[in-house]
């Protein structure tokens, strides 16, 4: 389908019809739009006690009373539950840990589309550790991870659910918290999406204060 035969004129604009767009078109103009997004190296544990590890970057926190993040999990192409999917349903929590840049290349060893049962961990050379209030493990070359229990899960359709966890526990990299509770985003090094295969660091930043009245 000609993408461009849906572009509606508006001046020196180009639009889209996302009614008339294909799931394929509307994905490859929202991904390379709507950056960056962060990303979640989601562990979780199936009903046998083995570990698996997925990357998900349709991710960001909702809400801080109660504590709620969200993943976007795609099912397979026979609308089956792919691990992560399948492993929430089963046990009902999950553990998000934050990819910085030192474990970029291993959260891309764990995104391999492995046999179930295969623990992506091992093949990334990434250290499991046992969760303090769940089952599923976290990362311990994470710079942050949050333990999560299944909060609610939407279903979109066939193809996708949009699962919120609770977060119940957190582990830092040390030093990447002080005592007023603030994060050194600089500690964290965090990694983001952008379109296609393309990512970015944050590490270019400026400040913006909140404008005041009077």
């Amino acid at each position: 389908m000609d993408t461009r035969s849906n572009e509606i004129e508006k001046g020196e604009r180009t639009a889209f019809d996302f009614t008339t767009l294909s799931a394929r078109e509307r994905y490859k103009l929202m991904i390379g739009t709507i950056i960056p997004r962060p990303i979640a190296l989601v562990t979780t544990v199936d009903e046998y006690g083995r570990y698996n590890a997925a990357p998900f970057s349709f991710f960001n926190c909702l809400s801080a009373d109660p504590p709620i993040l969200a993943i976007g999990v795609e099912n397979n192409p026979d609308m089956s539950f792919k691990d992560t999917g399948h492993n929430i349903r089963m046990t009902e929590v999950f553990t998000v840990n934050i990819v910085s840049h030192a474990i970029a290349e291993a959260m891309h060893v764990c995104g391999t589309k492995y046999p179930r049962g295969i623990d992506e961990l091992k093949e990334a050379g990434l250290t499991a550790m046992p969760g303090e209030r769940i089952a599923a493990p976290w990362i311990k070359e994470a710079p942050a991870a949050f333990e999560c229990r299944r909060h609610v899960t939407l279903e979109l359709g066939k193809s996708r659910q949009i699962i919120m966890g609770e977060i119940l526990f957190a582990h830092y990299q040390e030093g990447a918290v002080d005592s007023a509770m603030h994060v050194d985003p600089n500690v964290i090094d965090a990694i983001a999406r952008l379109g296609g295969d393309t990512c970015s660091t944050i590490r270019d930043r400026f400040e913006m204060l909140t404008p005041k009245l009077g």
